[in-house]
């Protein structure tokens, strides 16, 4: 599995805004912070604005700010929003791919990744993210050796 840059661009921002949710923070300032192109991070704040996950105002007391609460934004919804599915074999999701006979194996493995990928990334919150990841969830993060 591959995270795009716009996805991962997309988390980073939204992690960023919900640290610093007192005001609201410039595109420039975030796009500082995170080490994300400029021009990059605004078509990504127009794919966040769209989905109804970042609100802006124009302006000398502008900038944007989450659209909802950061506990109630997952990764999923943010991936989705900037990317559309998120886990695709060759531009099909795995359980589209209609394979037969011993491909059928390899079909079930995709859509098994697949459901383990959107069951964490559904689970996990920009909040959890901006108190700390995994460790703020309370989940065991260190894998035995």
């Amino acid at each position: 599995m591959q995270i795009s840059a716009k996805a991962d661009y997309a988390v980073r921002a939204l992690v960023e805004l919900a640290a610093d949710s007192a005001r609201p923070l410039t595109c420039e300032g975030i796009a500082s912070a995170q080490g994300i192109p400029f021009r990059f991070l605004k078509s990504v704040f127009r794919d966040l604005r769209s989905a109804g996950l970042v609100r802006s105002q124009r302006g000398c007391e502008g900038g944007y700010w989450l659209g909802r609460d950061a506990d109630a934004i997952s990764v999923a919804e943010v991936m989705t929003a900037v990317d559309g599915e998120f886990f695709t074999v060759r531009g099909e999701r795995p359980d589209r791919l209609g394979r037969s006979g011993t491909g059928r194996s390899v079909s079930d493995l995709w859509s098994d990744a697949e459901s383990a990928a959107y069951a964490l990334f559904g689970r996990t919150t920009v909040g959890d993210l901006a108190r700390g990841g995994a460790e703020a969830r309370g989940e065991i993060t260190a894998v035995p050796a």
